[in-house]
């Protein structure tokens, strides 16, 4: 099966979205089907307002409808609803194609905590991108019935599995700090609410782990704090 997957999030950012993508590429590849991503990598683009990390392909609506056109791929996910998600949701509309869509981020919460903007319009904006694809993936139960009652329909669940190999229970001495120590681990963003961990009053050492927008900040305001930024492979499953 040729299948076109459509992202606006992409190497080299470090984050979850990416980070399941790719897993989710190799599995793809691995059992036959022919995985074509359609990213940032193939366009000009400019850095995120509030999130330079993040690079977002403006204008790039008319290529992304001839890679469609050239890839003619059997079926299309669309993975977040940035500009080049849109162009492929558009194109996929204006051709009656059916197509997948998920629910990775809660853009909502995530645009309210840095603007002004209802929940309701942001909850509305979403429903709207996401109601004509045939199956919108959500990550959990609790996630799968939250977006039900804001009016979402046609969720399914794409549940998650965890690396045991990589992931496992191993010794935490390397981590010559006072104990315990509490982690937190995830991109360090505003709507985390890493602000909140941040600020509890707690024996020993707070850790994180992770990288974002709000570490120079909060490493200003917490310098008792001790953040470990990225971790990557074998170095990241013996921090957590």
């Amino acid at each position: 099966m040729r299948l076109a997957l459509v992202t606006d999030a992409w190497l080299p950012q470090v984050n979850g979205v990416v980070r399941t993508l790719g897993h989710t590429v190799r599995e793809l590849s691995a059992a036959g089907h022919e995985v074509s991503v359609i990213s940032p990598a193939e366009f000009r683009t400019v850095p995120c307002p509030t999130y330079p990390e993040i690079r977002l392909s403006l204008f790039a609506g008319r290529a992304v409808r001839r890679r469609l056109e050239a890839l003619a791929p059997d079926a299309v996910h669309i993975a977040t609803e940035g500009p080049l998600g849109l162009a492929a949701r558009n194109w996929c509309v204006r051709r009656n194609r059916p197509f997948t869509t998920a629910y990775h981020t809660q853009f909502p919460e995530y645009l309210r905590a840095r603007l002004p903007i209802p929940l309701a319009l942001g909850y509305a904006a979403v429903r709207w991108f996401h109601g004509r694809a045939a199956r919108t993936l959500v990550t959990t139960p609790s996630m799968h019935r939250h977006l039900e009652s804001r009016g979402f329909r046609n969720l399914a669940l794409w549940g998650r599995g965890v690396d045991t190999e990589l992931f496992r229970p191993g010794s935490k001495a390397f981590l010559d700090l006072p104990r315990p120590v509490w982690l937190y681990f995830g991109r360090v963003a505003v709507e985390k609410g890493i602000g909140d961990f941040l600020r509890l009053d707690l024996p020993g050492t707070k850790l994180v782990v992770g990288d974002g927008p709000a570490a120079a900040e909060l490493r200003r305001r917490h310098p008792e704090v001790v953040f470990a930024g990225y971790r990557h492979g074998e170095d990241l499953a013996a921090h957590i």
